[in-house]
């Protein structure tokens, strides 16, 4: 993204303050900041920036989001125990291999309830004496032992953390029922906020144009096309500025907008694979359900499941279906070997 600042969303940022204010300056307790809005809105880069600015630093940080289309329980938390020493927590080992996705995962599962306090039990030992930062990314994405795991932490006594929750509106979610109880749960939370990201104004608008063209204010009426054209959402706006970058301030109103910047997701960032996720890529691409998947490349399921949560990782996709033309788009797929 261009280096535009936070336009419009200044108050938004000094809730954020206030809320970890409280969170790190008292007694241990549980705050909880959750932001919604349709795609593109900056939902995900409101959060980072309120991140970036909270002081006084938080001693950890533990940031997830879903990783699979069809997600597999707990998805947050391996995401959050990707990359960390779990050596020393206070878990059994087949427990955490369960809640941390290992491949190598036994096949005996611990019961829903008795799964969920370990999931709990999990957190606080990772935050140990705070302050704290959990981020949740795409809670409308996420399953439903994820969701009951968020509830969970927004109510836990004495969790020195402060939660930051994005999340799409409820009809967006992959289940719109079980995402609208849990934004009402976390939302209903003591000292909970919520807030809501609508797209930018005229004079936001105005704002940021005039951050990339300095000088004389820019004509209303290109101003004016400006936020037609792009709606006020600010994924389209600075997609736009990026895409015509070195023109003329009317040169941006001079033909439409190219309908690219208007559907098309912001470009996956570059992706180291394995030789086997890039066989696993070629199979989502040619329409490959897991078990498919498993059976064709001689793997278990569970492995599977850990190859597209990691795929899906490395290629900034949401969906299988996105990380398919992902692949397409970079060459990766043998069309031949699975016709």
């Amino acid at each position: 993204m261009m280096p535009v600042s936070m336009v419009g969303r200044a108050g938004e940022l000094a809730e954020f303050a206030a809320a970890w204010a409280t969170v790190a300056g008292g007694r241990p307790r549980t705050g909880c900041v959750v932001v919604t809005g349709a795609a593109g809105v900056g939902k995900s880069l409101l959060i980072s920036a309120a991140l970036d600015g909270l002081s006084p630093r938080p001693v950890t940080i533990l940031s997830g989001t879903a990783r699979v289309h069809t997600p597999a329980p707990y998805d947050w938390l391996a995401a959050a125990l990707s990359g960390r020493d779990t050596a020393d927590l206070p878990l059994p080992p087949d427990a955490l291999a369960w809640l941390a996705q290992h491949p190598n995962a036994p096949r005996e599962r611990y019961a829903p309830d008795a799964l969920l306090r370990l999931a709990v039990r999990t957190v606080r030992a990772l935050v140990g004496r705070g302050p704290a930062v959990l981020v949740v990314e795409d809670l409308h994405a996420l399953d439903p032992a994820s969701l009951n795991l968020v509830g969970e932490l927004a109510t836990a006594p004495d969790l020195p953390a402060l939660l930051l929750v994005g999340s799409r509106p409820p009809e967006e979610a992959v289940s719109p029922r079980l995402v609208a109880a849990t934004l009402a749960r976390l939302t209903g939370a003591p000292g909970a906020i919520r807030q809501h990201l609508g797209p930018l104004g005229r004079p936001d608008v105005a704002a940021v144009l005039g951050q990339v063209y300095p000088g004389p204010p820019l004509p209303p009426a290109v101003v004016d096309a400006v936020w037609r054209r792009t709606g006020g959402n600010p994924y389209r706006l600075v997609e736009l500025l990026v895409a015509e970058h070195g023109r003329r301030p009317e040169e941006l109103v001079a033909e439409p907008v190219s309908l690219r910047l208007l559907v098309e997701p912001p470009p996956a960032p570059t992706a180291e694979l394995t030789g086997r996720e890039v066989e696993v890529l070629s199979c989502l691409a040619a329409g490959m359900s897991n078990k498919q998947v498993a059976r064709s490349l001689g793997i278990s399921v569970r492995t599977v499941t850990v190859h597209v949560s990691n795929l899906l990782r490395k290629t900034g996709s949401a969906s299988r279906t996105e990380a398919a033309l992902w692949a397409v788009r970079q060459q990766l797929t043998d069309p031949a070997r699975h016709g």
